[in-house]
């Protein structure tokens, strides 16, 4: 079992940044692979950023490739997700998200068995 818990969040305007944190505890988060999602309100939940067990395969949405970036630190285990040139646009819940599968790219949400409770981003123009 793995427990995510996600931190960063905040009211921030359009094209400054934020950095959003996912702290991770229980079994050995370096076994697993990670990734970050968003859903904003009335919408379903999509993919964000993908990152592999040892950081050597990483992806981007379209929609964000260019201005986030995705990082993990195995030693602290953490997860994070620099945000630049936010835009309102990018206003959502964003969630961690976890899994042991060590191979391919995730990009759904259906790939991942393990979740945090999310931390809202805001960006007003």
């Amino acid at each position: 079992q793995v427990q995510l818990v996600e931190s960063g969040g905040g009211l921030v305007q359009a094209g400054e940044s934020l950095r959003l944190s996912c702290s991770a505890s229980g079994r050995t988060f370096t076994n697993y692979a990670a990734g970050w999602f968003r859903q904003a309100p009335g919408k379903e939940r999509e993919f964000a950023a993908f990152i592999s067990w040892n950081g050597r395969r990483i992806d981007y949405a379209d929609s964000v490739k260019g201005r986030f970036t995705i990082s993990r630190d195995n030693a602290k285990n953490t997860i994070d997700l620099q945000m630049n040139s936010l835009k309102p646009e990018d206003t959502a819940v964003y969630y961690c998200a976890a899994d042991s599968r060590r191979w391919g790219t995730m990009t759904r949400p259906e790939q991942y068995d393990y979740w945090g409770q999310g931390t809202q981003v805001t960006v007003s123009s």
